[in-house]
């Protein structure tokens, strides 16, 4: 039995030693080139498109070409708009925070002691005693 067993293991290396060997198709390149050129050939050539039914499929392929360029067209204008009211809103943006100061500056100089200030160079001074209220009666006027 021990035999039997070493025998066995030996023929198991020598199978496993052993190269395996590759074996390589040859190349159907031009095989597959020739069937190409061959629906090419029977596609165009031959008439599986006939020139009259290229004809009378013209104003078809004329409608399709015009829907296509109205399409570009349109696409084209949706950018331009949607550009230009990217535009508008950063205009509008600039001028509302433009008027926001300004409102501000303008609140700020409409102030008592602002105006005070300013008009003190023109030898305008500030009253400090109460306004007196006019009455006038009915038969003065």
């Amino acid at each position: 039995m021990n035999n039997q067993f070493r025998n066995h293991i030996e023929e198991e290396e020598e199978e496993l030693l052993e190269e395996p060997v590759i074996k390589l198709k040859s190349p159907k390149k031009e095989k597959e080139s020739e069937n190409v050129n061959l629906f090419f050939k029977k596609l165009f050539i031959d008439g599986v498109v006939s020139k009259e039914a290229a004809t009378a499929m013209l104003p078809f392929l004329i409608f399709l070409a015009l829907l296509t360029m109205l399409y570009i067209a349109n696409s084209h204008m949706a950018v331009k708009n949607i550009r230009d009211i990217d535009k508008l809103n950063k205009e509008v943006k600039e001028l509302s925070w433009e008027y926001k100061s300004l409102k501000a500056d303008l609140m700020f100089k409409s102030k008592l002691t602002e105006v005070a200030k300013k008009v003190d160079t023109l030898g305008i001074k500030e009253l400090t005693e109460p306004p007196k209220k006019i009455i006038i009666g009915s038969d003065e006027y």
